[in-house]
């Protein structure tokens, strides 16, 4: 079954869509780094599927270039990649690369949620005008403009909880009313990815359209309850400092029972980008207080709790948790792009390490198998974690529409 990723990001959507049995033929994505971690996910399927995971590991090792690891691929592979913003003026250009790649087949299903943040609360609260005229409001407008175009039989649109306040809720009625004139049946639930199984509340917009003349309703998810912890979850790496990096070492990994069933690791003897961010002396010992009153009294230090002379905010009577634990012995908050900034809301429960998450840890933490590989940088990386819909989470979805197409 044929699908289009489009805002795909680092590919969270079609990672899970895929593993369902989808056949992701393009991802459209603007940012190029996001763009080479979907090229280096195709290149691995691919390598996989053909018996050449050396050439892989090699890649990861360092052993060869990316141009190297392309060599290796066939171009109609790599050009299921769409590097390119989407908008009025590319849009003809990047309907017929993807024309190219269907060669007369149809689309069954569209994924995709355009950036969101214009709908976010975080971003509203920072915008003097409330992002009312902010131009990426109205980009789920491009995203239907491809539903117009290949008439898929379903689409999945994603999005950030804060969508259905915007504008007080215009924008949200906005989208649906669009959504149906195209002819569309639609409907929403706002879901949180830990009743995926996933180890972090996340809670997301995941609306689905469906064409009138198909068999279809809103899945009724069963909400998974394991018992498993970010402790589980983080078994097998090991322990480091701030400022500290394994970018590659094959080792025997410790598989548990976690790693298995949320996909995480399925021998893949391998660690990669454990990478964590180095930090001031000042940093570190506020860390090293929030583990601590962590570890005594199991709640999240408050700014204004903190030493004075730790203390460089003057306001102390807003966002009072500026630094945060994740707690060893239950699941995460939500992982968010400002990941890419500091670490400072996602602090290693490990007083002993005394840093904030690494790369990999994030990664986990979002579902994302340890032989995901993500371009280019520590900040690129973290950023397109952030950003990432939950490659587990899309997977159940993925199940339940597909089991409607195949009848």
């Amino acid at each position: 079954m044929k699908a289009i990723d489009l805002f795909a990001g680092a590919g969270g959507l079609s990672e899970g869509f895929r593993r369902a049995g989808f056949d992701i033929v393009a991802h459209v994505e603007k940012d190029f780094t996001a763009s080479l971690t979907l090229k280096t996910r195709e290149a691995y399927y691919y390598l996989k599927d053909n018996s050449k995971m050396d050439i892989y590991i090699k890649y990861l090792s360092g052993k060869i270039s990316r141009q190297e690891l392309y060599e290796n691929i066939p171009e109609e592979v790599l050009n299921k990649v769409i590097n390119q913003e989407i908008s009025d003026e590319t849009n003809d250009e990047i309907f017929n690369k993807i024309d190219k790649l269907l060669n007369g087949e149809p689309v069954r299903i569209i994924l995709g949620g355009p950036p969101c943040q214009a709908y976010s609360l975080v971003g509203r609260s920072r915008d003097p005008n409330r992002m009312k005229n902010d131009p990426r409001n109205y980009l789920y407008k491009q995203y239907l403009k491809y539903i117009s175009r290949y008439r898929p039989e379903v689409f999945v649109f994603e999005n950030v909880s804060g969508l259905l306040s915007a504008n007080n809720g215009v924008i949200f009625d906005s989208i649906q009313n669009d959504m149906r004139t195209l002819g569309y049946n639609i409907d929403y639930r706002l879901l949180n990815s830990r009743d995926f199984g996933v180890l972090q509340s996340r809670r997301r917009i995941i609306l689905i359209g469906w064409i009138d003349d198909l068999d279809f309703q809103y899945p009724d998810f069963n909400v998974i309850e394991n018992e498993y912890t970010i402790k589980d979850l983080f078994l097998g790496l090991p322990n480091i400092n701030a400022g500290d990096k394994i970018d590659f070492e094959e080792t025997q990994i410790e598989i548990n029972n976690c790693l298995k069933e949320l996909h995480i690791n399925n021998d893949f003897n391998y660690i990669t980008q454990h990478i964590a961010r180095p930090n001031n002396k000042q940093d570190l010992e506020i860390y090293r207080l929030c583990v601590d009153t962590w570890d005594r009294e199991s709640r999240q230090l408050k700014y204004n709790e903190l030493p004075e002379n730790l203390i460089s905010h003057t306001n102390k009577k807003i966002f009072l948790d500026r630094f945060k634990v994740v707690p060893y012995e239950g699941i995460s908050h939500t992982v968010v792009s400002h990941i890419s900034k500091d670490g400072h809301y996602y602090i290693h429960p490990d007083i002993n390490q005394n840093r904030s998450i690494t790369v990999r840890e994030a990664a986990r933490v979002q579902s994302f198998p340890d032989d995901y590989y993500f371009e280019s940088s520590r900040t690129a990386a973290f950023k397109q974690i952030g950003n990432a819909v939950p490659p587990l989470m899309a997977e159940t979805i993925a199940e339940s529409i597909k089991e409607v197409l195949d009848e």
